[in-house]
């Protein structure tokens, strides 16, 4: 206690040293307030914490935040547009649904079938490329060895090349295949992994909910989205796997236009004319189906991450708030602690702007300080949820800047008031002061 006592004397007697000094140009003036910032930060380690607390919480919010939000932008947009900008689809119900009452509009549509996709394929002559996939969820098996959950694909020939799914070992589907409906399959790596691991899955054969089929290929790693894995999957050509599921089932149609802008929306609206006169659409009634772009899943994402950040941001200024009141509470207290102090300098000739700026640097360094262990605490914070969960995070330093910007100018506000009091008291008054 006695040895504390003496470096809190120490402590003010260099407060008061420096008080005494003569006023000298801006830069030394500077460097002395932020000095006492700092030095009362370090000499007060609980108070210090407990002022900081709200804006740490606060800008490592908006830190963690960003960082996730900016993530999630980043990884969709990238595996949206991987399909290829020029790549539109055709479906049933659109890839994303926001309530149930659209739901219950959308499934009373009729299905998109097989010979839908023969007539695009047929007759569309804008179109470089088109496929047709249909999917469900079962069970893949091979000798004692199982993988539950898996998404099981039927896929035309060019469906691999439309998603863009680079085959790593073996083959993609051929049109004999699908001709055919052959009993062959391109398996994703966590299927490898868990039913052929150490040997070459090529040539060998698994069961797909009971139906045998041969492995030909297998695509490179797609990695997870939002912690689910996208290498639990099994395809097979879309005829085989209607065999085994029925043929009355909705299936979605990728189309490749060849380029993106104008020619992409050309070939949209060549498909659209057949699609609608397949399906009776009436003249001025909307579709009776789904056409997607990648930019219209990518703007609807975008608008969703937008709306959580302003929510996110809203909360994130409410913390700052609280700390910058927390922030002058502590400079007030500190404006009384430093009564005599201030005296003293007025007394050597400071001028109320000298005090002022003083105390305003003070209350920025402090600010700034809370403001470097959020960001710290943001992106720690953003790792971790990446690290557990799988959620994409990727760090903008603009983001960085920002907080750090938004914590000093929360200082300055609410260091003001103080620093007007402080710069305002009558040095003989003060001088008095305990």
């Amino acid at each position: 206690m006695r040895n504390h006592r003496y470096s809190i004397l120490a402590l003010q007697a260099r407060r008061v040293d420096t008080l005494n000094t003569p006023v000298k140009g801006f830069e030394v003036e500077f460097k002395e307030a932020v000095k006492i910032a700092l030095q009362s930060l370090w000499a007060n380690k609980l108070r210090s914490v407990l002022t900081l607390l709200g804006v740490v919480i606060g800008v490592a919010s908006v830190i963690a935040v960003v960082t996730l939000v900016n993530g999630a932008n980043t990884f969709v947009t990238t595996k949206f547009t991987s399909y290829g900008a020029d790549v539109f689809t055709v479906s049933k119900m659109p890839a994303i649904i926001t309530n149930s009452e659209d739901y219950e509009r959308f499934q009373k549509r009729k299905d998109i079938l097989f010979p839908d996709y023969l007539a695009i394929k047929d007759n569309c002559k804008r179109c470089t490329g088109i496929g047709a996939q249909q999917a469900t969820t079962g069970k893949v098996v091979r000798g004692t060895e199982s993988v539950t959950d898996s998404s099981i694909r039927g896929y035309t020939a060019q469906m691999p090349e439309l998603q863009n799914l680079n085959i790593m070992q073996g083959r993609g589907f051929t049109d004999t295949d699908e001709e055919h409906a052959s009993r062959v399959a391109i398996i994703g790596t966590d299927i490898q992994d868990h039913l052929f691991a150490g040997i070459s899955p090529l040539g060998q054969e698994l069961r797909v909910d009971g139906t045998p089929y041969t492995v030909v290929g297998v695509s490179e790693k797609q990695g997870s989205t939002f912690g689910a894995s996208q290498d639990n999957w099994v395809a097979v050509p879309l005829t085989a796997y209607q065999k085994s599921y029925g043929t009355a089932k909705t299936l979605t149609i990728y189309i490749k236009a060849g380029e993106a802008g104008d020619i992409l929306q050309d070939a949209a609206d060549e498909v659209r004319v057949l699609v609608r006169s397949r399906r009776h659409d009436a003249p001025g009634a909307p579709d009776s189906f789904e056409l997607d772009t990648n930019n219209t899943l990518v703007g609807f994402f975008s608008t969703i991450t937008k709306s959580f950040g302003a929510v996110a941001g809203a909360i994130a200024l409410i913390s700052l708030v609280v700390g910058g009141i927390v922030i002058m509470n502590i400079m007030l207290v500190s404006v009384t602690e430093r009564t005599r102090e201030i005296g003293i300098r007025k007394a050597l000739g400071a001028r109320p702007r000298d005090i002022l700026m003083q105390f305003l640097i003070e209350s920025a360094t402090m600010a700034l300080v809370g403001g470097i262990f959020g960001v710290i605490g943001g992106m720690v914070v953003a790792q971790v949820v990446t690290v557990l969960v799988g959620f994409p995070s990727t760090i903008a330093l603009w983001s960085v800047f920002v907080g750090l910007i938004m914590a000093t100018s929360t200082g300055i506000f609410f260091g003001v008031y103080p620093a007007r009091k402080a710069a305002q008291l009558d040095p003989i008054v003060a001088l008095r002061a305990d």
